[in-house]
């Protein structure tokens, strides 16, 4: 066997989920194999390799050190294919091409659709095939390799520092305050959330949603009295129009409803971040670059 056929790809990818999901049943529902299976190519790449790649912990198992060193250099290894695999799909299709988008509920509707409705007419040889998902779990598709670009909120994403992925901000996205239509503040002249100190919230009891909302309403100096829960948009427009208390609702999700009143906050000025991702490397593909350009462009919108 040649020095470098021990190296092998599948099982690399193999123990890098294990490191990412932690046990083998989770490494198996990840990648679709029987955790016999995973065990079994680990044994076999540790039998290649001529080192121990995992140690006995209880029902877990634990990376070696010998484990840690071989994938510091996987890491360059599967940067390097994708970016290949990415300049291949673009000499053989140029322009066309599939790339498939995991995206958080509000994000179709208001980047994902106009960018693809965009390529039409630009690159009406690029498809995109559209996955909701919540903001986490896109990062998980996106690893995993079942989407090729991930949107999410950046409270939800893993750091710049991730050697996996490469960030892209596309929108900070404002908050405005949800109130009843015969509330006293709908007709004010400005209005701060502070304001709003004593009423009751309406938000999700954990979540982003929730670290977002509790953080825009300390830095205006209160923490807010969640008078009830909900995470569906339609859900707390309705209780707000019914006078049970207020909300901050994010720009791109705000649907019109004829007994609420949206109320932007100039002095505050609240907002929630949006971020791309892509897999590092996949990023210089033709297709994911223009389906990125064209989510850019959608971004512009939402947030003048």
């Amino acid at each position: 066997m040649a020095e470098y056929d021990r190296w092998d790809i599948k099982k690399l990818r193999i123990l890098r989920t294990l490191r990412e999901h932690g046990t083998v049943t989770a490494t198996a529902e990840a990648l679709a194999l029987t955790p016999s299976a995973v065990s079994q190519q680990l044994t076999n790449l540790a039998k290649q390799l001529g080192v121990p790649l995992l140690e006995a912990r209880g029902r877990r198992v634990r990376l070696t050190d010998a484990a840690e060193l071989v994938l510091r250099h996987a890491a360059a290894v599967f940067e390097q294919l994708e970016r290949a695999d990415a300049e291949l799909t673009a000499y053989q299709h140029g322009e066309a091409g599939e790339v498939r988008v995991g995206a958080f509920s509000t994000a179709v509707p208001a980047l994902v659709v106009p960018a693809v409705r965009a390529l039409r007419v630009t690159r009406p040889g690029i498809r995109v095939q559209v996955r909701e998902a919540e903001a986490a779990q896109a990062y998980e598709l996106l690893a995993a390799g079942s989407v090729d670009l991930a949107l999410s909120l950046a409270a939800q994403a893993p750091t710049a520092a991730d050697p996996r992925f490469s960030r892209v901000p596309l929108l900070a996205d404002p908050l405005d305050l949800a109130l009843p239509r015969d509330h006293a503040l709908a007709r004010a002249d400005e209005v701060r959330l502070a304001d709003c100190a004593a009423e009751p919230w309406i938000f999700g009891g954990s979540g982003p949603w929730s670290d977002i909302t509790r953080a825009a309403c300390e830095s205006a100096g209160f923490s807010p009295h969640q008078g009830h829960s909900a995470a569906g948009w339609t859900a707390i427009l309705a209780m707000v129009e019914a006078g049970m208390g207020v909300a901050l609702v994010p720009r791109m999700a705000s649907v019109p409803r004829d007994g609420v009143v949206m109320r932007r906050l100039d002095a505050d000025r609240p907002h929630r971040h949006v971020v791309a991702a892509v897999r590092r490397g996949a990023d210089e593909g033709a297709a994911v670059g223009r389906v990125l350009d064209a989510l850019r462009e959608a971004a512009v919108r939402p947030a003048s």
